[in-house]
């Protein structure tokens, strides 16, 4: 489906700013996510829309994979750079550490809830497009990101999600997700300016204390 035919879930600005405004990350995820993904606030828009109107905010699962050497207790984390073919123009050649996208339309098959049920379809949907994960893991929903110093942040909300494998074995399966694999956290946090904005804000939030 092309962008321009796209239709994307969107929740009011106004109802984040009720919940709480906050620029950069927020661990308080009880907060805000049971409400933001409750299916009377969620709308569906035309991307084309959504991509310009800050008065809306899409909502973008962000996964996060990491290990810990059992050896030594070392912790790696999966990174990646965005080539030129990935959806968002606005990030391409950036390094990152978020897999994820939008909750389209698509999510919504006939007869289906919305809600958290349309959430989580959507979540591992992108998540079965983009990468080919074989390893055991544990999954939690750890915090938000809100970005509104850039322009691409202020038309979207981060729902950040960590995935703690137990084992590296996670490839690409998208072309454009290039020079991926797992580094060390100092290395990443070493090289935060290399970073898409996403990934620096929780690199530093999460990683950085470790």
């Amino acid at each position: 489906m092309s962008v321009s035919d796209e239709k994307v879930l969107v929740v009011p600005t106004s109802l984040f700013q009720t919940l709480g405004y906050f620029q950069g990350f927020n661990k308080d995820v009880a907060r805000y996510f049971p409400t933001l993904i409750t299916a009377e606030n969620m709308s569906f828009r035309p991307r084309v829309d959504a991509e310009n109107d800050p008065s809306f905010k899409q909502l973008i699962p962000y996964m996060i994979f990491s290990y810990t050497n059992a050896t030594d207790g070392k912790m790696f984390v999966f990174q990646y750079v965005r080539g030129k073919g990935m959806g968002e123009k606005r990030l391409h050649n950036k390094r990152s550490v978020g897999i994820g996208g939008h909750i389209s339309l698509v999510d919504l098959a006939e007869g289906q809830t919305q809600g958290n049920d349309l959430y989580q379809r959507g979540m591992l949907r992108e998540l079965e497009e983009e990468v080919d994960l074989r390893s055991p893991y544990t999954q939690q929903c750890v915090g938000l990101i809100n970005d509104d110093e850039t322009e691409v942040g202020r038309v979207h909300l981060g729902i950040v999600h960590h995935f703690r494998l137990e084992r590296p074995d996670l490839t690409s399966r998208e072309t454009d997700l290039i020079e991926s694999g797992f580094l060390p956290i100092e290395t990443l946090l070493d090289d935060l300016n290399g970073f898409e904005t996403w990934s620096s804000i929780s690199l530093k939030a999460l990683f950085e204390a470790s």
